[in-house]
Formats: C-alpha cells, structure tokens, sequence
C-alpha cells in the first residue's frame, strides 16, 4: 500500500550537501532517502579510477552522516549491479511505496532528460528541484544572456559582485580594480617550501572502496594509489582551512605557472569538494574575503581565486544549461583528428605533454593552465576532434562534471562554438610554454627552434594552425595581426613550416606505437 505522505528523496553523488533542495520539508521521521551506485554512472566515459573512488567514499559517508541526523538512508552499493539510476528509483519505490518521488535537479543535461521521463516510467509523481547550491540560477543566466552575440565572462562576473557583494565598496570593487589578472601571471621557481596537500583519506569506508575500484575497474584510467583526496566534510573543511592559511597568499602571482614535478603548488585543489557538495561556494569567498580584508593575503590573489568561483564556475554552468544539447556537438573549426594515443598513456618525448599527461595519470589533477594551455592547447594545434577531446577531461579529472568540464573544453580550450565564449583562440607555440614552465629544460625539443629534428613540434603546429584558419582569424580583432605575422613570412619559410607540421601529424600514430615498449609514466 503507498504510503500517503511518505517522500523518496533521491540524492545524486554531487549533491552531498545537507541543507540540499531535495530536502526542504522533509521528515526524517517519515521519508526516505535513496542514494546508488550505478554502472551507467561509472561507466560512460572512462573515469579516472580516483575519481571514482572519491565519489564513491563520499557518497558513503554522506549517507553516514545523513543516518547519524536521523535520517533512514536506502544505500545501493555498486556491487548489486543495478543498471542506472531509474532502475535503483522503481525499486526502492517497490520498497517504500512513496507517494512522491523528490529530487534537486542534476548537473548533466543527460540526467535532466532522463529525470523529465520518470513519472511515467515509474507511476508516481516526481518533483525536481532548483539547485540553490549555485548562486546564479539557469534562468538568471538565460536571463542576462538574452541578445547578447557574445556571452563575454568579465560582464557577467561584475554582476556576480554586485549580487553577492564580494569584495565591494558600496557600488564600486575595492581597490578600484575588477580583476587584477594582469598580476597573476608570473612564472616559477622551484622552492622546497610550497605548501603540501593534507593526505588523502585512510579510513575503514575509503579503503573498503579502493578495493571495490581495483576489483570491478582494473582497466579504467588512471593510478588507484596514492589516493590524494578527503571524503568527508570535515576532511573537505581541513583541506579549506589549510589552503586559505598557508597558499591563498601566494595563489595569485603564479596561479598561471607550471613547473616539473609540482603539480600543487599555490593551488586551492578544492574544486572537487565544490562540485560533490561538500563545501559551499559562497562561504568560501567570504572566507576568502575575510583572509584579505585581515591583512592576511593580497587583493590580488584573493579577487583571482573568487573570480573563479562565482564568475568563471557559474558563468561555464549557465552557458551549459542555455546551450545544451546542440552544444556538445559544435566543431566550429571542423576538427577531425583523433586524440593521440598518449593522452592515455603519457609516453611522448615532448615534455610539457608527458608531465601534464604523467601528472593526469598519476593523481586525476592539473591546474587550469596545464589543462588549457598544455593538454587543450596541443590537441587545438592539431586539430583534435572536440569531441574526444571532451570526452577525455570529462573522464580523467576528479572534479571533471559535464557542466563545468564542456564549455571548458568546447569553448575555451576548443574554440568548439566558433567564439560565443572566448574572445580568441587559446593557441601558442612553444614560447609560451617555456615562458611559464620549466618544462622545456628537460626535454628533447628546443622551444627557439622552429625547423629541423630538434625543433619544437608545436611551433610548426602553431603556426600550420594560423594559416588552416586564416580567413576566419583575419576577421578576429585580437588574431589579424598574427595572420598579418603569417603572410610576411617568406613562401619557402611557410612551406616549410607546414610541411613539418604534416610530418608530425601523420607520426602520431607511429610515434605511439614505437612507444609501446617504453616504461609507464610514473
């Protein structure tokens, strides 16, 4: 018999936040929570085995916590098999007998459309949410978006200011500044004094969980050990604390800097506890905000680190929702080139492309700039197809979600949707790289060289990418006077150049399998 006023209430795995839409008048006395494990969760793309775990332990201990407050929590661990979620739903429904099913809307469009068909698929009501956890809601965003032919990131972010009041004198931002990136991009130096992430989590539950990822994925992506990430609020809160003390003051000058085995350094590495719910974005600005106005960090870094949060965070998640589902399909530049072999496996004589790809192996991280300008640049250069490309961040980052992970790659890193979110293509050459990395000291290639067998490949590649596409970026403000650039260059030099390009490209695939025998990135 259905019971009248009982709820089943399903949480996702990124939304293990307590005061979570989901449960607004809710009883703990009478509902019921359900949170599964699902093979088609884990398996759609290929998920960093890390990423996987961290999920996994925090969805278990979420529902720990839920249990403690009283809560009865319906748990379906992954080793039941239950094929997705809507199966794990009419069950526990056949369980329960709710006479409502509730839910906070998901972060993937997949889910949304596959959510929107529930009420018929399992005979009940289904109630879906706004997510509150974000501070610009979709129709907000859809809101400031109307007429606008470019969704430029900096207006919006303004916006976001004034809403929340960050960092804010009245109507004006302190320091007379709105964004202080300028003094955000110097390179570094290798210091045996950069702060250290806490351990990763060594409890009953996480460890129960590594073993459950090593047995049903022992193919799937990535290193399993060491595992590197918290599982609990707590833990989330400690790794919070620790970053606001000892690395938001030097955050912002090298925030764009990379360098050889260091893959932390100032960073937050919080972005994986945003996106599960384990910490509140808000709240974590204004202690940000505090830690500045304390004397404690510098404007700079402080405005940098909030301006990826309530600017950059929730203006990707707006473009996601305005633009989906055609958005995932857009290939602007026509790019047809598969993903090379070692974006799997890390084994490439270029440097830079190894230790980001080794770094993405071993640990399922790399900050914003290895990702964009190293992993997303190159396969921009080469004309990798956008799609797996996607497909690739989507699965080897543990804070990797379609909403965050796609405008990023399709967008920025892509320039996918033919400039609607950035302004210009994310294209260098190998001078960038040496300028904010100490990569190229290490590797094989000389980044001043632009022909010959010890020539940087991406200088060729840079520039075989500007002559490709020409005639759209001589219509680009910010790209004419590099097609300018181009066309000065003696015709010898420019076949040159496009022919070393060619070569490397049609090498790829040879390159990786000449490679098969040398030893695994560490």
């Amino acid at each position: 018999m259905v019971n009248a006023q009982r709820r089943l209430i399903l949480i996702l795995g990124d939304q293990l936040t307590p005061d979570l839409s989901a449960f607004d008048g809710a009883d703990p006395a009478r509902d019921v929570v359900l949170m599964a494990e699902v093979a088609a969760e884990a398996g759609y793309v290929d998920h960093h085995r890390q990423k996987l775990a961290l999920v996994f332990a925090a969805m278990r201990h979420f529902a720990a916590e839920l249990r403690a407050a009283g809560w009865t929590v319906d748990y379906r661990a992954l080793p039941e098999g239950l094929a997705d979620l809507a199966t794990a739903a009419a069950e526990a429904i056949a369980r329960h007998r709710p006479a409502l099913l509730i839910a906070t809307e998901p972060g993937e469009y997949r889910l949304q459309a596959e959510m929107e068909g529930w009420e018929d698929r399992l005979g009940l009501p289904v109630l879906i949410r706004q997510d509150r956890r974000f501070l610009c809601t979709r129709e907000d965003f859809a809101a400031w978006a109307e007429g606008r032919r470019t969704l430029v990131m900096e207006h919006f972010y303004r916006v976001m200011r004034r809403r929340t009041g960050l960092l804010m004198e009245g109507e004006a931002p302190v320091g007379g500044r709105w964004n202080f990136d300028a003094e955000n991009r110097k390179p570094a130096r290798p210091s045996l004094f950069l702060p250290a992430p806490l351990p990763g989590a060594d409890d009953p539950v996480t460890r129960e969980v590594l073993a459950l990822v090593a047995d049903r994925f022992p193919a799937s992506f990535g290193a399993l050990t060491p595992f590197r990430w918290q599982v609990t609020r707590a833990g989330a809160e400690a790794a919070r604390d620790r970053f606001l003390t000892e690395a938001l003051p030097h955050f912002g000058e090298t925030q764009d800097a990379m360098l050889a085995g260091q893959p932390w350094m100032h960073h937050a590495l919080l972005s994986p506890y945003l996106n599960l719910g384990l910490l509140d974005p808000l709240d974590l600005c204004s202690r940000a905000e505090a830690e500045w106005r304390a004397g404690r960090a510098p404007l700079a870094a402080v405005e940098g680190f909030i301006r990826q949060i309530i600017g950059w965070r929730e203006y990707v998640r707006g473009v996601y929702w305005l633009k989906m589902p055609g958005y995932a399909a857009t290939n602007a530049l026509d790019a047809r080139q598969p993903l090379p072999d070692f974006y799997w496996t890390g084994r490439t004589d270029m440097a830079c492309l190894s230790e980001v790809i080794g770094q993405t192996i071993a640990t399922g991280y790399a900050n914003h700039i290895q990702r964009l300008m190293i992993a997303g640049t190159y396969a921009l250069l080469i004309g990798a197809d956008p799609v797996q490309v996607h497909r690739w961040y989507l699965g080897v980052y543990v804070d990797a979600y379609e909403w965050v992970e796609l405008p990023n790659t399709l967008g920025m890193s892509q320039f996918a949707d033919g400039g609607l979110l950035a302004t210009k293509p994310y294209a260098a050459s190998a001078a960038y790289v040496n300028r904010m990395s100490d990569y190229c000291r290490g590797c094989r290639f000389d980044p001043k060289m632009r022909l010959g067998p010890r020539a940087c490949p991406w200088n060729a590649l840079y520039w075989d990418f500007i002559a490709r596409h020409a005639d759209r970026w001589a219509r680009n403000p910010r790209m004419a006077v590099i097609v300018k650039a181009w066309a000065a260059k003696p015709a010898e030099e420019q076949a040159a150049l496009r022919a070393a390009a060619a070569a490397h490209l049609g090498a790829l695939r040879g390159y990786d399998a000449a490679a098969e025998g040398a030893p695994p990135v560490p």
